[in-house]
């Protein structure tokens, strides 16, 4: 074959673009490209099987992007690091239209109170601009994950007193804490993190005696199973594309074809891997909050033992004298 790849290299010699890792999805984006060129004619089967190879060797931009240079099609660009700094973490992908969320109105429901017991406000259901929420000797979850939302600014205002309340949040939501704890608290881990374009912002406010407001940020469960049953067929997509690959090319080299499987077998063990891993998790995490919360009540019930053995103990003193 003649058709020679051209090298990419910088101009000035300082690090490009064209330097940075290429991730699976961006070779499977040429590969794609590839197979069209091959179906229209573009390519014959030796100038497909040299890019193929090619495409699975690259471990940068800079050894992608030749392959399909003379291919029409989008092709992969690396992105600009200045313009577009690469995330070194794993960011949940940017939550659906929130402007659907924010619908206005009063809200469904304005308040939540709970004494010597509990209440929970989640699922379905619109926040008012101000909700106000007060537990004594109980506790109270709030869940936002799947609520609407009257306004792009609501406050949750929490009076907790020796007992304790939870407010849960969707990715993507600002938060702001400002409530004051006496013997108590209230949680900030969550604040700081910036919101995405267009979310709500939830205050959170109010008072924790002898008791504690906490804030956790999660996906709701549906967004957890829709993420799942993307990831799944996303690899049977996978699988199906390389079984129409080794379809069209039977004369292939036995060698390429281990290498291909043993790829796709590793990718496939290293996704279920992730996936277990993230469900337990989250078990951990519910796991930990059912057990903060039953020590909150234990506490709570030993606290109100010693009430009463002191208000017995006075009641003696007093008939004594």
């Amino acid at each position: 074959m003649t058709d020679e790849l051209p090298e990419v290299r910088p101009a000035d010699g300082a690090l490009s673009s064209d330097g940075l890792r290429a991730s699976d999805a961006d070779r499977d984006r040429v590969v794609e490209q590839l197979r069209d060129a091959l179906a229209e004619g573009r390519l014959d089967m030796e100038e497909f099987e040299e890019r193929l190879e090619a495409t699975y060797r690259a471990r940068t931009y800079g050894e992608l992007t030749p392959i399909t240079r003379d291919l029409p099609g989008q092709g992969v660009a690396a992105p600009d690091p200045v313009a577009t700094p690469v995330s070194m973490t794993k960011d949940p992908a940017p939550h659906a239209d929130w402007s659907r969320r924010i619908v206005g109105g009063e809200g469904s429901s304005t308040w939540g109170v709970a004494v010597m017991s509990g209440f929970e406000r989640k699922g379905r259901w619109t926040v008012p601009r101000r909700f106000n929420s007060f537990a004594f000797w109980g506790g109270g979850e709030i869940d936002l994950r799947d609520a609407d939302f009257a306004d792009r600014e609501v406050v949750i205002n929490c009076v907790a007193i020796m007992g304790g309340m939870s407010v849960t949040v969707p990715p993507g939501v600002e938060v702001v804490v400002r409530g004051v704890g006496i013997m108590g608290g209230f949680d900030h881990s969550q604040e700081g993190v910036p919101g995405e374009p267009g979310a709500p912002r939830v205050v959170i406010t109010g008072l924790a005696f002898w008791g504690g407001v906490g804030v956790v940020r999660r996906l709701s469960k549906a967004e957890r199973q829709r993420q799942k049953e993307a990831r799944r067929q996303e690899k049977l997509d996978r699988k199906a594309a390389r079984k129409e690959l080794d379809g069209s090319d039977a004369s292939g080299g036995s060698l390429r074809d281990h290498m291909a499987d043993f790829r796709e077998t590793h990718r496939d063990a290293m996704e279920s891997t992730r996936e277990a891993h993230r469900e337990a998790m989250e078990t951990v995490r519910e796991a930990l909050e059912d057990h903060r919360e039953l020590q909150r009540e234990r506490r709570d019930a030993r606290r109100e033992q010693r009430d009463a053995r002191r208000e017995q103990r006075d009641r003696r003193r007093d008939g004594e004298f």
